[in-house]
């Protein structure tokens, strides 16, 4: 098979890769050091390796990597950083919602998808849109629990943040 060349704007870094048509997101990201991404079912099952593709949440392994080519892709390491977590992704760790890590990621990025569309989800707004997620450890509760703790955390924020712009004009 022919080889092509992409451009995938990954969590905000650009890579030129060179890449045959059969080649998934997945395999590619894996191989690019993204391994926050999972490689789980490679069937869409799972969720595990989930990421943003122009801000909506897809599993890569049902992707083809050249279908992503100009797009912006976004990882569960591209939301935060130790010292300043995504609100999902500390909220994950207060409530313990990461028990054995391997399904947080995809599921941070579909809890991520959905708070961006709709910053006031119900419980089970919630668990529909990290439905296509599967976890084997937490039975899902502080799974929904976290969400619902960073949708109030972010709810806050942007409330301080317009009453503290508000003061200044």
């Amino acid at each position: 098979m022919q080889s092509k060349v992409v451009t995938l704007a990954i969590n905000g870094r650009q890579h030129q890769v060179a890449l045959t048509p059969n080649r998934t997101l997945l395999a590619v990201l894996r191989e690019l050091g993204y391994t926050d991404v999972k490689n789980g079912c490679e069937k869409g099952d799972c969720g595990a390796c989930a990421v943003l593709l122009n801000g909506k949440a897809v599993n890569s392994c049902l992707v083809l990597a050249w279908q992503a080519d100009g797009a912006e892709i976004v990882t569960d390491a591209g939301l935060g950083t130790m010292d300043h977590p995504d609100p999902l992704q500390e909220a994950f760790a207060d409530t313990g919602a990461a028990q054995c890590g391997y399904c947080s990621p995809g599921m941070i990025i579909s809890a991520k998808a959905l708070l961006d569309q709709n910053p006031h989800p119900s419980e089970d707004e919630i668990r529909e849109a990290i439905s296509g997620n599967l976890c084997r450890c937490t039975g899902y509760g502080q799974i929904v629990q976290a969400v619902q703790i960073a949708a109030e955390r972010t709810s806050a924020a942007v409330s301080q943040g317009s009453a503290v712009r508000g003061g200044n004009r």
